[in-house]
């Protein structure tokens, strides 16, 4: 592993003790976990705790969430009220952003994700965190595109209005200053 991708002793405490506090201010998002199990098993991987640093760095402020007891894994979501100001004004992949001949934003959502160690939300687990609570209520988030509509040069974004989940459609090659991206990392 690079050392680019690992946090030093200092910055890992101060991360682990803001994930501490979110995780004991919403323990509506994770119902019967345990801090100390979910903190012994991020220390014995310091890339995991790279990638939920950057996700805090981005403003996605990462919490616990767990929707099916059965899965072993410990899932962390991007839990800001609104869409991460450090990944707004991004279009959506590579191939969208080198179409662009013109106003071209700084990067683009794949490469981003990739570069933090972190998933792209799919329209069907953003809907499940909104069931937690309400997320994007000024703002939207791009979502997993399915293979179909990239193909034909699209994308879709989702927020929450109304108390409801709205999925939309735009041109990948798009980007706004009220759009970002949701992630998830897997433990």
């Amino acid at each position: 592993m690079s050392k680019k991708k690992q946090l030093d002793v200092e910055q890992t405490e101060t991360l682990l003790l803001i994930l501490k506090q979110r995780f004991e201010q919403n323990m509506h998002r994770h119902q019967g976990l345990n801090w100390d199990d979910i903190e012994n098993t991020l220390k014995q991987q310091p890339e995991k705790l790279w990638s939920l640093n950057e996700m805090e760095n981005t403003g996605g402020e990462p919490d616990v969430v767990m929707f099916d007891s059965k899965v072993s894994e410990i899932v962390f979501y991007d839990c800001a009220v609104e869409s991460p100001k450090g990944r707004r004004s991004l279009c959506y992949d590579r191939d969208a952003l080198d179409s662009r001949k013109e106003h071209k934003p700084e990067n683009n959502v794949i490469d981003v994700a990739e570069r933090m160690g972190v998933e792209l939300l799919t329209e069907e687990q953003y809907k499940q965190l909104q069931s937690i609570e309400h997320f994007d209520l000024k703002t939207s988030s791009w979502v997993r595109a399915p293979d179909d509509i990239r193909i034909k040069g699209g994308a879709i974004f989702c927020d929450s209005r109304y108390g409801r989940v709205f999925t939309y459609h735009n041109g990948a090659q798009s980007y706004y200053s009220t759009r970002g991206f949701r992630s998830l990392l897997k433990i």
